[in-house]
C-alpha cells in the first residue's frame, strides 16, 4: 500500500510562485509513475502534469506548459510541482497521484491519491 503525503499549498497573488511536495510512503518514488491533478469548485478533476517511473519522462497540460515544472528528488523520495506565474484560474485543490503503471496514463490509471492541498491565487 502506498500513502502520499502532500504539502506546500497556500494563498499567493497573481504572478507568484508555489512549490508543492508529494512524498510516497511504502514505495520508492522512482518506482512510481506520479502525477498532479487539480479540481476547482464545480469542475471535474483534471490532469496537470506527470512523471513516469524509472525514466522520468514528463508531460504537461497545455494550460500549464512553460509555467509549471514537475521533478523528482530520489534522495528525498519526493516529487515536486513548481508553479510559477500563477493565475487566478490555477486556483484549485491539487492532488498528487501515483501508480506502478507506465505509459500515457489517464486519471483512472492512478491507484493511489493524496489528500489534496488547496492552492488559491488572488487577482
Amino acid at each position: 500500500q502506498v500513502q502520499l503525503v502532500e504539502s506546500g499549498g497556500g494563498l499567493v497573488q497573481t504572478g507568484g510562485s508555489l512549490r508543492l511536495s508529494c512524498a510516497p510512503s511504502g514505495r520508492t518514488a522512482s518506482d512510481l509513475s506520479m502525477g498532479w491533478f487539480r479540481q476547482a469548485p464545480g469542475k471535474e478533476r483534471e490532469f496537470v502534469t506527470s512523471i513516469t517511473r524509472n525514466f522520468g519522462l514528463t508531460r504537461y497540460a497545455d494550460s500549464v506548459k512553460g509555467r509549471f515544472t514537475i521533478s523528482r528528488d530520489n534522495a528525498k523520495n519526493t516529487v515536486y510541482l513548481q508553479m510559477n506565474s500563477l493565475k487566478p484560474e490555477d486556483t484549485a485543490v491539487y492532488y498528487c497521484a501515483a501508480t506502478l503503471k507506465f505509459g500515457n496514463l489517464r486519471l483512472a490509471d492512478y491507484d493511489y491519491w493524496g489528500q489534496g492541498t488547496q492552492v488559491t491565487v488572488s487577482s
